[in-house]
C-alpha cells in the first residue's frame, strides 16, 4: 500500500483563531467549516486543519513543522505580531540556522534556512 499525507491536523482550543495565524504565516485563505473545525490550504503544502479539543496542550509536541525561510531571525520578527513567540535563541551550525517558535496556542515550529 502506498499512502500520502492529505492534511495535518492540530488539536487546539480556538480553531478559527489558529487557522488565521497559520494562514497569515504561510498563505492561503482560512476556512471555518464549523466552530470546531477550520482549515487552510497553504500554497505548495498539504492542508493544515485545526480541531477543537477540550484539553489544553501540556507537553512538547512530538511532531513539528520546519518552515523554510531565507532569514530565520527576520521571519521570527515578522511572526511575532501575528501571535508567535520565540522559544530560545537562534541555533546555527554547518548545516544552517533555525529558530524554534511557538504558535499562539504553544505548538512548536521552526524557521529554518532554506
Amino acid at each position: 500500500m502506498r499512502a500520502r499525507v492529505q492534511e495535518i491536523v492540530f488539536d487546539c482550543a480556538d480553531p478559527a483563531a489558529l487557522v488565521r495565524f497559520w494562514a497569515a504565516l504561510l498563505g492561503g485563505t482560512p476556512v471555518d467549516r464549523s466552530p470546531d473545525w477550520s482549515y487552510v490550504d497553504p500554497p505548495g503544502f498539504v492542508r493544515l486543519a485545526f480541531q477543537r479539543v477540550p484539553e489544553g496542550k501540556a507537553v512538547k509536541n512530538r511532531l513539528h513543522l520546519d518552515v523554510g525561510v531565507a532569514d530565520p531571525v527576520a521571519a521570527a520578527d515578522e511572526a511575532l505580531p501575528l501571535g508567535a513567540h520565540r522559544s530560545g535563541g537562534l541555533v546555527s551550525d554547518e548545516q544552517g540556522s533555525f529558530q524554534v517558535m511557538r504558535d499562539p496556542e504553544g505548538n512548536e515550529f521552526c524557521f529554518v534556512t532554506e
